[in-house]
C-alpha cells in the first residue's frame, strides 16, 4: 500500500471515530431531554447518502462529503436552514421549546466528548504503550544552539539545567517552553561544565518564530551522509552518499545541528560545500530548497550520543499524567492563536492535505492515537471559538439569552447562521488552498 493511501486511511478513521463522537454528544443529551433528533450524520449528505436507515425518529447515515458530520435536531437553525419548520408553531419535542440550560448542555455536548475524549486517548496511550524521554545528560554533545538563541547567551553544547529555576530533567518539550509557556531565564550547564543563568525576553516565542528559529535548541550528533535524494539539489550538484561534509561556505562542520544552521544562515542563495572523497577535498555549489535542505539522508555515527529512556505507567500513574499531558496540550494550543493572527502564521494554517502529512508512514497505532487525541483537543478549541454555525456561536446566543432574559430572534440567528457558515467555508477554502499552493510551489 503507498504512503498516500496509508496516510489518507489514518485520517478517515481518526476523523470518522472524531465526527461520530462528537455528534454522539450533541445527540445524548437531546434525547435525555427529550428533544427530537431528525438526522445523526457521518459526513455530509449533499444530495445523496452513501448509506442511511432511520430508526425511530432519527435517519441514520453516511453521507460522501467528508468534510465532518451533523445531527439535525428539531426546532433548531442550524446549517439545514430549515425555515419551513421554524416557521410552524413550536412543538414540545423541539429544541426551542428547551429551557435555555438544557439547549445549553445540548449545545455543549460535542466539545465536552472531545475535550474527555482526547484526555481518556492520552491516559491510555501511557498505560498501554508507556512513553520515552530524555534527561539533559543523555544528550551526549549537549544542545546545538540557533543565532536567536545566541543572541541571548546561549552557545553551542549547552545542557539545560532548570527553566525559571525549576529542575529541567526531560528535554523533548523544550521547544513548547520557548514557544507557548513562560519562560523568564534558563539555567544551562557549558561543555567546560560552568554554570549559567540567561535572561529571555517575554516575546521570545513570537521572535522564533518570525525569525523561523524552530527549534531553536536541538540536541548535537555526529553524522554521515546516508543517501541522496534523487533530483535534489544535492543530487544535481554531484554530491555522494560516500561523502564525508567538511563545511558550509568556510564554516566547519562536526554537528548535524551544524549543517543545518549553516544552510539557514546562509548569505547567498546557493552554498559551498567542501566534501571530503577518496582522501580528497572537493568544492561543490548547491542551492538548497526554501526550506533549507539541499535533499540528504543522514545517520548518526554514535548510538550513545543521544540516548532514549522509556518509562512505564500503571493505570493510577497514567490518569495522573494523562490528564497533565492533556492540560498541557490545551494550554499550549491556545497559545498558538497568537501566532496564526499574523501574516506569516496565516500562510502556515493548513487543511486536510496538511493534517493527513501528520500521520506516520506506516501503520502505527502509539501514534495514530496520539495524534488523535491532539486532534480531539483541537476540534473542542476549534468549536467553542464564537462564530455562528459552530457550537461557539450557538453558546454564545444562549448565555446572551440567559444572562438578558432576551432570545435572539429567529430572523436574526437566520442570518447569523448564515454569516458564520460562509466564514466557515471561508476559512476552510483558504486552509486547503495553502496546502495547494505549498503542493505546487514547494
Amino acid at each position: 500500500m503507498s504512503v498516500f493511501l496509508i496516510k489518507a486511511a489514518q485520517l478517515l478513521l481518526s476523523l470518522s471515530i472524531l465526527v461520530v463522537l462528537h455528534e454522539l454528544g450533541h445527540f445524548i443529551p437531546a434525547k435525555l431531554f427529550k428533544t427530537r433528533v431528525e438526522k445523526f450524520y457521518l459526513f455530509f449528505d449533499v444530495k445523496f447518502s452513501l448509506f442511511k436507515k432511520k430508526i425511530g425518529d432519527t435517519v441514520y447515515g453516511i453521507g460522501w462529503l467528508p468534510l465532518g458530520g451533523y445531527v439535525k435536531i428539531s426546532g433548531m437553525i442550524d446549517e439545514s436552514m430549515d425555515t419551513e419548520q421554524m416557521a410552524q408553531p413550536p412543538q414540545p419535542w423541539e429544541f426551542r421549546s428547551k429551557p435555555a440550560w438544557q439547549r445549553l448542555i445540548i449545545m455543549l455536548g460535542g466539545v465536552t466528548v472531545n475535550f474527555l475524549l482526547g484526555f481518556f486517548i492520552y491516559m491510555m496511550i501511557l498505560f498501554v504503550w508507556g512513553r520515552d524521554y530524555q534527561n539533559t545528560d543523555d544528550i551526549k554533545y549537549g544542545f546545538g544552539v540557533t543565532k536567536t538563541m545566541e543572541k541571548y547567551g546561549f552557545k553551542d553544547g549547552d545542557k539545560i539545567v532548570s527553566i525559571n529555576n525549576i529542575p529541567f530533567a526531560e528535554t523533548d518539550n523544550i521547544s513548547a517552553h520557548l514557544m507557548f509557556r513562560k519562560t523568564e531565564h534558563i539555567t544551562v550547564k557549558r561543555i567546560d561544565g560552568t554554570i549559567e543563568e540567561l535572561k529571555l525576553p517575554e516575546n521570545i516565542g513570537t521572535e522564533l518564530f518570525e525569525t523561523g528559529d524552530i527549534p531553536a535548541l536541538a540536541p548535537r550528533q555526529k553524522f554521515k551522509i546516508d543517501s541522496i535524494v534523487p533530483d535534489s539539489p544535492a543530487f544535481k550538484a554531484g554530491l555522494l552518499d560516500t561523502d564525508k561534509i567538511l563545511s558550509v561556505d568556510g564554516k566547519e562542520i562536526n554537528y548535524f545541528t551544524d549543517f543545518t544552521y549553516a544552510l539557514k544562515n546562509r548569505k547567498e542563495s546557493s552554498v559551498s560545500l567542501d566534501v571530503e572523497r577518496n582522501s580528497e577535498v572537493k568544492t561543490l555549489k548547491i542551492t538548497p530548497t526554501d526550506d533549507n535542505k539541499i535533499g540528504v539522508s543522514i545517520e548518526g555515527i554514535e548510538d550513545s550520543s543521544i540516548v532514549i529512556r522509556h518509562r512505564d505507567y500503571s493505570f493510577g500513574e497514567s490518569i495522573v499524567s494523562g490528564f497533565s499531558v492533556g492540560y498541557w496540550t490545551i494550554k499550549d494550543y491556545l497559545s498558538q492563536f497568537k501566532y496564526i493572527f499574523t501574516k506569516k502564521g496565516a500562510s502556515q494554517i493548513g487543511g486536510f492535505a496538511a493534517i493527513g502529512k501528520m500521520f506516520p508512514a506506516t501503520w502505527n497505532w502509539a501514534a495514530f492515537w496520539q495524534l488523535t487525541a491532539f486532534l480531539s483537543i483541537m476540534l473542542a478549541v476549534l468549536n467553542l471559538l464564537p462564530i455562528p454555525a459552530l457550537d461557539g456561536g450557538h453558546v454564545m446566543f444562549l448565555l446572551y439569552e440567559m444572562i438578558s432574559g432576551r432570545k435572539p430572534g429567529d430572523k436574526f440567528m437566520e442570518y447569523a447562521q448564515m454569516v458564520g457558515f460562509f466564514i466557515l467555508i471561508a476559512l476552510v477554502l483558504f486552509a486547503n488552498g495553502n496546502d495547494i499552493f505549498k503542493a505546487i510551489f514547494n
